[in-house]
């Protein structure tokens, strides 16, 4: 019997999995980052070959008859011929005989969370998107732009709320709040006597100016304090507006009536209470199946079964 890979490649990590045709896993990898637009190519590359090697360790990788590698930055792989052949080095480097067939890390997800060939996966993690899948194939998106033009709740979205809040409050005399006070705990920022006008001025000037210091990306990493100090006032109306652009960002891709599965897929759907009232909200909205996927590598190599044996290949054990 032969196998199958997958790989879920994202901007942190990137997973492989090795499956034989009847679902059972026979080995899996973990590696850096392989989002080529995130990192530079040959790094990126080098992520892939270390994850196809732990998966396919002790294995004959000639034995592996499809492949798939979900990614995000995919479009730049299939794109630009050096870096496809970067990829394609790794790829055959690792002992892959089979093409590398290359999708988005959206179409994975999907393929994780359903066997249906339609339906919506909605991304909510450090970025924020929304896809519309036909025939197990991208079909089209909303949102995704990017921290300066979109990713509306997403968790660079949720810190960059976190601290324009914390300036807010620190601009007038009320007491902070738990978000706030968490903020400023995470910027270093508690030294200030915060019951001084000027103390409280200096420490709005200071935030301020790390703020705009650091890469933007890092306003993300205030993203966790909102969900633990969800029954803060300036929390609770963040969650509320994430909630609601999520929702809003999957429906967008659905027409009217559109029963068929909804995937949620991204580290704030796994956060309390956002990602409950994220489902909550989307359950209320339309009569579909809303469905959390977990490891997009898994979808990746079901997809690789599909084109040896059909829809009827078995899920993932």
């Amino acid at each position: 019997m032969g196998f199958v890979v997958g790989l879920d490649a994202g901007g942190t990590s990137t997973r492989a999995l090795v499956l034989d045709l009847d679902g059972t896993r026979l080995g899996a990898g973990v590696a850096g980052g392989a989002n080529p637009n995130s990192h530079p190519p040959e790094l990126a590359a080098t992520h892939i070959s270390q994850a196809l090697s732990a998966a396919l360790d002790g294995l004959d990788a000639a034995k592996v008859e499809s492949g798939v590698l979900g990614m995000a930055g995919s479009s730049k792989v299939l794109s630009d011929p050096t870096v496809n052949a970067l990829f394609e080095a790794a790829w055959t480097g690792a002992g892959l005989r089979c093409p590398m067939r290359v999708i988005t890390d959206c179409e994975a997800a999907f393929a994780t969370g359903s066997s249906a060939p339609d339906g919506t996966v909605l991304v909510a993690g450090t970025g924020s998107i929304a896809a519309r899948i036909t025939d197990h194939r991208l079909a089209g998106t909303v949102g995704g732009y990017g921290w300066l033009l979109g990713d509306e709740g997403s968790a660079y979205w949720l810190g960059r709320e976190a601290v324009r809040a914390t300036l807010r409050a620190l601009e007038s005399n009320a007491p902070l709040d738990p978000l706030a006070e968490a903020v400023l705990t995470m910027a270093d920022l508690t030294m200030a006597d915060l019951t001084v006008t000027d103390s409280r001025r200096d420490t709005w000037r200071r935030l301020i100016t790390q703020s705009n210091q650091s890469p933007p990306i890092h306003l993300s990493h205030y993203a966790p304090l909102v969900t633990a100090h969800h029954t803060a006032p300036s929390a609770a109306r963040i969650i509320t507006d994430a909630v609601d652009a999520l929702a809003d960002l999957a429906m967008s891709c659905r027409e009217e009536g559109d029963e068929t599965p909804i995937v949620l897929v991204g580290s704030l759907i796994q956060a309390h209470p956002l990602g409950t009232r994220l489902r909550a909200e989307l359950t209320a909205r339309t009569h579909a199946a809303v469905r959390i996927a977990t490891e997009g590598a898994a979808g990746a190599a079901w997809l690789a079964a599909v084109e040896i044996l059909g829809t009827t290949a078995p899920r993932p054990c």
